[in-house]
Order: C-alpha cells, then structure tokens, then sequence
C-alpha cells in the first residue's frame, strides 16, 4: 500500500505534501490509533462548491481578465484548483446582490415579462466560465419572490407568499429553470426557498412547516417532476431539522423531496444529522451555506479555515452527500451587499489594485474538495482522541482519503491503521492533514 500525505501547518506552506510519516507493523497492542474501515460504507459524495452570487461575479468582473481567469481555475480546475463540482445561484436577488431586483416586471400575472438579461451582465459567464473545467451541479434558491406576491409587498423583512400566487410562484421557477437551460446551465436542484425561518433585513420569506409542505405538494412537486428537476427542503440552520422534516415530509411529498438543505449559523447540531439520516435514509443532506460573519467580529484567518474543517466533518460523518460555501469571491471590504451584510469568503479580491487574497479557509475547503473524488462513499472510521477531528472516504478509483484535522496547541502523535497496515506519523498545532492510500 502507498500513502501520500497533504499538509497545511497554521495556514502556511498550505497543501504541500508531506513526508513524516513511516510504517509499522502491527503489534497489537494498545496504541493512539485512528482505524480505517474501507468496506464498510455509508452515504455517496457528490460533490463540493460554491455559491455564484452577483456579488460574486460582479467583483471578479473588475479584475484584470488574467486574475478574473485565475479565480476561476483555482475553484475549478481539477488539478491546479480544488476541483469545485457544486454551484448555487440565487432566484431573483439575494442580500449579496447589488439591489433588490426580480426577473418580471411590476405586477405581472402572466410571467410575459420574465427576462433573466441581468444574470447575462456577469452569474452566467462566470458559471460558464467555471464549466469549462467539468460538469457543475447547478443548485438555486430564492431568497424572496416579487413584492407584488407578497403579504408585506416587499422583498425584504420577511412577509408571505400570498396564496393567490403560489401557482405563478411555482411557474417562476420553472421559467428561471428554462432560461437558463437556454443558456447552457442545467439547474437540476432547487429548494423552495432560502431560510424560510428568518426575517432578515434583505431578501426574506416566510414559510411555516406546513405552508411548505403545501407548496410542494399543490404546487411545486409536480412542476419540478416533470422537468426532472430535485427539490430540497428547509435550507435553514441545523437545530430545527427533524422537527421541520416530520412535517414537511409526508406520504404525499415523500416523492417530490429529494432531500434537505442546511445552514451552520446555529451551531454544529450534527446529531440532528444523524437522526434526519436514520429517519430518512433515501434523503440527501445537503450543506447549502455557510460563512464567517462581520458582524461577530473580525476573523482569525486559521480559526475561521478550522471552522470550515470541523464543520465539513461533522456534516459528512453524520450523512451530509454535498458541501457548498457561500459566496466564490467577495471584495476587499466583505461585499457586495446592498444590506451591509459583510461577510468573509475564501478569495478576497482588491478590486482597486487588480489584486487577489487566498484565505487559509480556500485551503482547508480543498483537502476535502481536491481528493474526494465526486461518487465516493464515506467509509467507517474511529479515532483514539477527542482532540482531532477525523473522517475518511473511498474514491470510485479504489483509494482512500482520511482527512485529520487539529485544532489544539499541541503536536499530536497517532497511528493510521487500515487493512493491517500501521501508519505512524503526527500532526502539528492548529493544522489539517489529507491522508491518500493507494494499493
């Protein structure tokens, strides 16, 4: 068996491969062991990602066409990027848009209007600049339908879809669907709606378990069934998730929902994962968004990658099929946000300066993306320690990935153990450590 090892050391030399590891042979005795199991296997991996919001399209647009390209490649480009499969987009706007704006004019009943030309300015072309490296997974969410829908006749703060036009709302999507087709893009999930809980100060609506489930089962369900299109549910924090899916979920939705999407905002909740996973197994779950927020403060560049790491394995140990970021690229500043939302992303862009900054959190995202090959399954694994963070997978080709992640003051020494063989090796302060064996 042969072994490589990737390394990123408190966020420096990031993803360099490594050599300080050597074989043992299998005493066995009692030892700091972190065991492999390559054939007992749970959920499919089906890809990693980003969001293309306008915020992100907009700010790489302002950069030199070598730098806007360079972005590009290094989220997509399988082999001198981290190999991004995964994409989401928004329905109409979102808060990292440059406005509120919608895709149909003022009270349009009739969806005559639609014209999707402010996605043209700069989402597609970078989508499809982005598929020029492989096939993407297009996923799209709404944040708000038009105001003229709604109970409080505007996008943001909250309000409702009123009843009268859930079948108009339901037709938009199929619309949005078929626009982009028209371009290109496949958009082959959608969930009903991003954060049906929260009533933001941007692009908001409400929907209770209920109501959504309605919506799907009166409306939606059979529009997207028909043109072959997934629906996710919830896209939400994790804390609600079984509460939200035992109504959401019904005898008759059951065949519409493909799965459920969530959001780290509230904290890990993994074990609502499992739960969810063991209630419905034929069920995806979906990690749809997360970020390091301005507003809790300025961001440690290694603390925040750590988040993403021990975020990412606890989402897949506990049967998460897909990880997607939020927003690509943001400016210097943490926009685009046309609500001062600021937030951080992997690839920070001085638009002034024709310069890009790559945080810690684009590498951490890449031990994960670059070697977990789209179609692995995860594969059981135990670790001796609470102190690091672990989770392994085999790849359609035969090899296993085991991702190690320690986020403590101290350099920690274990044993890999898979298949007989002995691994002896050891992991440095606040570092990530990808793990390839090979027969």
């Amino acid at each position: 068996m042969n072994i490589k090892a990737i390394k990123t050391v408190k966020g420096s030399n990031p993803m360099q491969e490594a050599f300080d590891f050597s074989f043992s042979i299998d005493t066995e005795r009692e030892r700091e062991l972190i065991c492999i199991f390559p054939d007992i296997e749970y959920q499919e991996i089906k890809g990693f990602g980003g969001a293309f919001t306008e915020a992100a399209s907009t700010t790489i647009d302002k950069l030199s066409k070598e730098n806007r390209d360079k972005i590009i490649k290094l989220y997509f480009d399988k082999n001198e990027g981290i190999g991004y499969n995964f994409g989401r987009v928004h329905i109409n706007s979102c808060d990292f848009s440059m406005g509120n704006y919608t895709y149909v004019e003022e009270n349009d009943n009739t969806l005559e209007t639609f014209d999707v030309t402010r996605d043209e300015a700069s989402i597609i072309p970078m989508i499809q600049d982005a598929k020029k490296y492989g096939d993407i997974t297009l996923f799209a969410s709404p944040w708000s339908p038009p105001a003229y829908m709604k109970t409080n006749a505007q996008m943001n703060k909250g309000g409702k879809l009123k009843e009268e036009y859930f079948e108009l709302w339901s037709d938009y999507y199929v619309k949005f669907i078929e626009e982009y087709k028209k371009r290109g893009l496949d958009i082959s999930v959608i969930s009903v709606q991003n954060e049906p809980k929260a009533v933001q100060r941007w692009d908001s609506c409400i929907y209770t378990a209920e109501e959504e489930r309605d919506f799907i089962k009166n409306y939606l369900g059979k529009k997207m069934a028909d043109i072959g299109v997934k629906i996710l549910f919830w896209d939400h924090n994790k804390e609600r998730i079984i509460e939200r899916a035992k109504v959401t979920i019904d005898k008759e939705t059951d065949k519409y929902i493909s799965g459920i999407a969530i959001h780290w905002y509230s904290g890990d909740h993994f074990e609502q994962l499992d739960m969810f996973k063991k209630l419905y197994p034929d069920k995806d779950i979906v990690f749809s968004e997360g970020c390091q927020e301005y507003s809790l403060g300025a961001a440690d560049a290694v603390k925040t990658a750590e988040r993403y790491a021990h975020d990412i394995i606890g989402n897949f140990n506990n049967g998460c099929n897909i990880f997607c970021d939020w927003n690509l690229v943001l400016n210097d500043e943490g926009g685009p946000n046309h609500v001062c939302n600021f937030c951080d992303a992997p690839i920070m862009a001085d638009i002034q300066n024709d310069k890009f900054c790559i945080h810690n959190s684009y590498y951490y995202i890449g031990h994960f993306s670059k070697y977990v090959q789209k179609g692995a399954k995860r594969i059981g694994s135990s670790k001796w320690s609470s102190k690091l963070d672990t989770v392994s997978f085999k790849n359609p080709d035969g090899s296993v990935v085991t991702v190690v992640l320690n986020t403590t003051e101290e350099e920690i020494s274990f044993v890999l153990y898979i298949e007989n063989n002995m691994v002896e090796t050891k992991i440095e302060p606040h570092s990530i450590a990808t793990y390839i064996f090979e027969n």
